[in-house]
């Protein structure tokens, strides 16, 4: 695969997540949701990675705001803290005790917050991947 292949990869990967998001909030599964939606996030900003560093694999990390850095991107620092705040969905129900603790947080209001926020955020990432 070529650079622009391996771009395309994340993209095309992110946007089925991002599919998955919003069927996953339809279903009132909020918690799945907001781990599917960092997924999403995070393959844009791999994406962006590509793009910006001479190597086409990213490195194996889930924490977008590393990857951010990484990618040579400049965000405000509101974007920062959301992404920082995406992280803490990276590991869904992995972990019983983490998963019941976040199950509180995830009510509908708050992930749907969530989504307009990420839904801002992946079109400023988009527009500098052009």
């Amino acid at each position: 695969m070529n650079k622009e292949e391996h771009i395309q990869y994340w993209l095309r990967t992110s946007a089925k997540d991002l599919q998955r998001a919003n069927r996953c909030f339809e279903d009132a599964d909020y918690v799945f949701c907001l781990f599917c939606l960092h997924l999403s996030l995070e393959k844009i900003i791999k994406a962006l990675w590509v793009k910006n560093n001479a190597e086409d694999t990213p490195p194996k990390i889930h924490n977008l705001v590393k990857l951010v850095k990484g990618s040579d991107v400049e965000l405000p620092e509101d974007d920062l803290i959301f992404l920082n705040d995406m992280n803490k969905f990276q590991l869904e129900g992995r972990y019983p005790d983490y998963l019941g603790m976040i199950n509180k947080e995830c009510t509908k209001e708050f992930t749907n917050t969530m989504l307009e926020k990420a839904e801002k955020i992946k079109t400023c990432l988009l527009k500098k991947l052009q």
